[in-house]
């Protein structure tokens, strides 16, 4: 994940991750949140393309929202526990961020998500 963190947005310009560091190749998706001790709140991974998620050798648990190829919110699965597998059809991106920040930001289904131009 090289590229600089972006700031991604909610509706009515609602803040949902201020720092999402987007993971659009082979090894940025492979690599995602493994190896960290922890993902401080404000930060989150987007994983394109993508329709799943597993949590296997975490340490930590995570909200994972599954978004369309428009960035619409389809669902949400709260806090998965490490060594959990967890997918949604017709998802096309999937974005990781700390536990209980799905609901600390208001994310809900039908939500439609936009990078921020500033």
């Amino acid at each position: 994940m090289g590229a600089a963190p972006r700031r991604l947005l909610g509706p009515e310009g609602r803040v949902v991750c201020d720092r999402c560091f987007v993971a659009d190749n082979f090894v940025a998706r492979l690599r995602g949140l493994l190896g960290r001790r922890d993902l401080p709140r404000g930060e989150g991974i987007l994983i394109t393309p993508g329709s799943s998620i597993h949590t296997w050798f975490m340490r930590f648990p995570i909200d994972v929202v599954f978004l369309d190829g428009d960035l619409r919110v389809l669902g949400i699965a709260a806090d998965v526990r490490p060594w959990r597998l967890r997918w949604r059809r017709g998802a096309r991106q999937v974005l990781e961020l700390p536990a209980g920040e799905a609901a600390a930001r208001t994310i809900r289904a039908g939500d439609r998500l936009g990078f921020s131009e500033a």
